[in-house]
């Protein structure tokens, strides 16, 4: 079910260059909330900016959740700036999420703000006791998100950063390319979320070795419910729309440009 609610921030906290971690009380979308879906959040009570900005749930609490985000623009820039007790409208929890299949080994390739709904599956499959593995990449060590995060979880993770900064140097899809034989492509899945050239590398591993691999797709929404047609994709099923049918989707659904 989906909910339109006052929700009370919490914390809002800075936690690396230009991204920010912000919490919120919530009564009712934390309870219906899956990792990989999203929330419209109203940032301003005036007209500007007049659209809700689409978050991912970063983490999901009882009575809460975190988004993680990035601040590239207006929206994203008067979010970085809301104080604890501030009240702002959202509207979720929206979209489909990652479907966690039992039984499996699961494994998480993140690249940059990417961390955020992975992180989110990441703490359900950890409740769901399934083995998982975490491979995360940024442009340098100063951008690799939530490491407190994952030393509380235990997490496998591994590392890769553009500038070799952190972890080892190169890409999240070459680094997984390197450790492909430990896992059984029949008893495997693969979720990824980041930027396209990632998760199109991503896909093509997945591909090539008949791995199962759901993407977690970024694009821009306005609406969020599926009524105005601005976040349409192809795919062998024809135009799906990411913020209704998505924003996760089965990879060999989509038809990749």
């Amino acid at each position: 079910m989906i909910y339109q609610e006052d929700c009370r921030v919490i914390d809002n906290i800075n936690v690396a260059p230009d991204y920010y971690k912000i919490t919120f009380s919530s009564k009712e979308i934390a309870k219906e909330a899956k990792a990989g879906q999203f929330a419209q959040i109203k940032v301003s009570e005036g007209l500007s900016p007049l659209l809700r900005r689409p978050f991912s749930f970063h983490k999901i609490g009882k009575d809460s959740f975190e988004v993680l985000y990035h601040v590239v623009g207006s929206g994203s820039k008067i979010l970085s700036q809301k104080k604890k007790g501030d009240i702002l409208n959202i509207i979720g929890p929206l979209g489909n999420g990652f479907k966690v299949e039992k039984g499996k080994t699961a494994v998480l390739l993140a690249g940059g703000c990417g961390t955020a709904p992975l992180f989110a599956l990441e703490e359900e499959l950890k409740r769901e006791g399934i083995e998982s593995h975490f491979f995360q990449g940024a442009s340098t060590d100063g951008l690799l998100l939530c490491k407190a995060d994952f030393a509380k979880t235990g997490t496998k993770l591994y590392i890769t950063t553009d500038d070799g900064s952190g972890g080892t140097k190169g890409t999240v899809s070459a680094l997984f390319s390197s450790y492909l034989d430990s896992f059984d492509p029949k008893q495997s899945v693969i979720y990824t979320c980041g930027p396209k050239a990632m998760i199109r590398a991503v896909v093509n591993i997945a591909q090539e070795k008949n791995i199962e691999c759901q993407v977690s797709l970024e694009e821009h929404m306005a609406c969020g419910i599926g009524a105005c047609l601005g976040c349409v994709v192809q795919t062998v099923n024809g135009n799906r729309r990411v913020c209704k049918d998505g924003p996760v989707f089965d990879s060999k659904e989509i038809i990749w440009q």
